[in-house]
Formats: structure tokens, C-alpha cells, sequence
């Protein structure tokens, strides 16, 4: 029996983005293990997953710390012995792929869903440590029988670059695909217009520009709800602070509607969907938001600008521009025919491009030519 084994920092993330891949292989008769912190979650053993616990910190930086995350990434795969290791996101693609190599791992896929705070600011600080996770990068990459997964063709341009990363590694899959079914298209709610803000509740995500956004729109007289939907983010260093989100709804500049699971529903209450991040993979909340026939109000950067047909079933605005935002959501306010026609023009979108199921297609294929090559 083939065995291919996830490393993730995150379980929910692994539910919310990978867990449909996960049970294709399951239905494959592949014996599937998942490696990350903490404790798994019950349905995950009971959907036959068979769970590792590892101390992972996602913001930790303590050398040693590093250092005994790959020596025990190396341990565990010298004893499960898996065909494939699957990496997902940051630390475990640049841990896990250095594991990988050091314990003779067959075959190899990494996941770049998006590049980090480091990649997107622009201080010196950040400079020296970009150069300093070349090295790892170009070893994480280096393993003969590897794939590496992009969601948008900028960050497979950087990596070229930077790395010399080589073109017969490179994949492009747009994201981790919506299931239409639960998705559905439905008609916009008739009331004051709602503004829908889905993700971590980060600085990087663009919550700061949501908020004043909303600010602009209220001084101006506009009618809307400007809601948040997700959580803070304890373990991340650009995170909002609970006082923040209490100080703002003092404001009566938002709504926050905390972490909820049901996004379907989220976006069946909501007019617009709002994303001002300042990089993404390929926001999968704007993907669901398309799939819903809900228009999309996002920023002209790598990532978010590939979620959307750009003035078709969205706006993109510049990166950190307030004003700019506040006037593309004030515009499809005052449109709702606009509004319907780029909604509509989403679900065409998500029905092309983004179905779990062209997703899944695309994974296997990579699967199975990699471990082909690892015989």
C-alpha cells in the first residue's frame, strides 16, 4: 500500500484547504498520515487519517527549536517511511523538504500558498532575513523528484528568479477549489447592503484599510454594514488586538461576526465581498465569495488579482488605499445592477476555474507522476 504522509502548521487550515484531497487518496486506497501540532481533531482519525503529533510553532524563530523540528520531521519519516510527502505552507515545505532530502523521502510536493509577512515587507530587517532563508529555500528545493505548487504566477516568477527554481518542478493550480454544490449560487439579500470581510483578522490581510474604508463611507453618508468574519491570530505577529476590534465596534464602524464555518451562509447574507490584502496564495474566502455570485472588492496584488476576473466579477484597488476602497464598495452600493452582473459573472468563474473537483484532479496527476518516478 502507496503511503503518503501531509506535514501542516495549522490542522483547521488542513481541514478547510487540503482534507478533500486528503480523502481522494483515502478513496484510493492510500494510506494517508498527517503530521502537525497539537492534538487531532476526532473526525480526522475517524475519516481514516492517521495523525502525528509535532511540536511546530508557526511564529517561533528559536534556532534550536528549528533545528529539533527537522531532526524530528527526519525521525518520523524515517518510520512511517512514506512515498510522498506532501508540505504545506511555509515552515513545513522549508523543514519538511530539508527533512525529506536528509532522510531519503522518494518523492516530494511543496505547497507555497502565499509567501509570508517577510516577503511582503519591505524593511531591512526583513531583507536580511529573506537573504538569509535563501539557503534554506535552495535546499528545500533541491530534491530530485519534487513538485512545487504555486496559486499565481507572480510568486512562480520570484522563485525562478531567486532560487532558480527549475521550470520542470513549477505547477499552477489557482488555489485549493470551492465545491459548488455547497456553494451555490443564490440572490442578494434586499436591505442595507452588507460588506464581508473573510479571513485571520491580520494587519497584512487589510483589515486596518477595511476599517477606515468603512470610516469614509459612514462621513460620507452611506448606508452599510461593514462586517468582520474570522479570528485574531495569537500566533502571528501582525495579528489585530481584541481591544482594536472592541474599540472599533464602540465606532460603530463594524460588525464582528468572529470565526464562522458556514461562509456559504456568511456570503447568502452579504451584497460584497472585501479582501484589501496585501498578498495572498489565492484567497480561497474570494473563490467562495465568486462561487456564491457575490461581486469581489480586492487590491491589485499577486494572489488576490488572480481570484477575480478584474471588472468582470470585480475591482481591484491599490494596496493600502482606503479611499480607493471606500469608492469601489460606495460605486457597487449605488449599482446594484453592477453588483448582479459581476456576481453572476463569479459563478461563471468559480464554475470554470475553481471546482474542488479540477483541484483534486490536478493534485493526482502531480501524485502519480511523482511516485512513478519513485519506484
Amino acid at each position: 500500500m502507496k503511503q503518503i504522509a501531509f506535514v501542516v502548521n495549522d490542522l483547521p487550515f488542513f481541514i478547510s484547504h487540503r482534507m478533500p484531497i486528503g480523502l481522494a487518496l483515502i478513496s484510493k486506497g492510500i494510506e494517508v498520515h498527517l503530521i502537525g501540532p497539537g492534538a487531532c481533531p476526532d473526525d480526522l482519525v475517524d475519516k481514516g487519517f492517521k495523525f502525528h503529533s509535532i511540536e511546530m510553532s508557526r511564529k517561533g524563530m528559536n534556532p534550536f527549536s528549528e533545528l529539533s523540528m527537522v531532526l524530528d520531521l527526519c525521525r518520523l519519516f524515517k518510520q512511517i517511511q512514506p512515498d510522498l510527502v506532501h508540505l504545506v505552507t511555509i515552515k513545513p515545505y522549508l523543514y519538511g523538504g530539508i527533512a525529506a532530502r536528509l532522510a531519503g523521502v522518494p518523492a516530494v510536493v511543496s505547497a507555497v500558498a502565499g509567501l509570508g509577512t517577510v516577503f511582503i515587507d519591505g524593511s531591512f530587517k526583513a531583507k536580511v532575513v529573506r537573504s538569509a532563508l535563501w539557503f534554506l529555500y535552495k535546499f528545500s528545493f533541491g530534491h530530485g523528484n519534487q513538485a512545487v505548487i504555486f496559486q499565481n504566477t507572480s510568486d512562480v516568477s520570484m522563485f525562478v528568479d531567486w532560487v532558480g527554481l527549475t521550470s520542470n518542478k513549477v505547477n499552477l493550480i489557482r488555489g485549493s477549489g470551492v465545491d459548488l454544490v455547497q456553494y451555490k449560487f443564490s440572490d442578494e439579500p434586499i436591505d442595507v447592503p452588507v460588506v464581508t470581510f473573510v479571513a485571520r483578522l491580520l494587519v497584512d490581510k487589510g483589515v486596518s484599510e477595511f476599517v477606515e474604508a468603512s470610516r469614509i463611507l459612514k462621513s460620507r453618508g452611506i448606508v452599510v454594514r461593514m462586517c468582520l468574519v474570522g479570528d485574531i491570530d495569537q500566533n502571528n505577529r501582525t495579528s489585530i488586538t481584541q481591544n482594536q476590534l472592541i474599540e472599533w465596534e464602540k465606532q460603530n464602524l463594524v460588525e464582528v461576526w468572529g470565526y464562522r464555518a458556514d461562509i456559504n451562509k456568511v456570503y447568502a447574507e452579504s451584497n460584497i465581498a472585501c479582501l484589501p490584502s496585501y498578498r495572498e496564495g489565492l484567497p480561497k474566502s474570494l473563490v467562495e465569495a465568486a462561487a456564491c455570485g457575490r461581486p469581489v472588492v480586492t487590491t491589485d496584488v499577486p494572489g488576490c488579482r488572480d481570484a477575480i476576473d478584474p471588472d468582470i466579477s470585480g475591482v481591484l484597488v491599490p494596496v493600502r488605499d482606503p479611499e480607493a476602497l471606500a469608492n469601489s464598495i460606495q460605486d457597487l452600493i449605488e449599482n446594484p445592477r453592477k453588483r448582479e452582473a459581476m456576481g453572476r459573472a463569479g459563478r461563471e468563474l468559480a464554475e470554470r476555474d475553481f471546482s474542488i473537483e479540477k483541484v483534486i484532479g490536478a493534485h493526482m496527476a502531480i501524485y502519480e507522476k511523482l511516485l512513478k518516478k519513485g519506484r
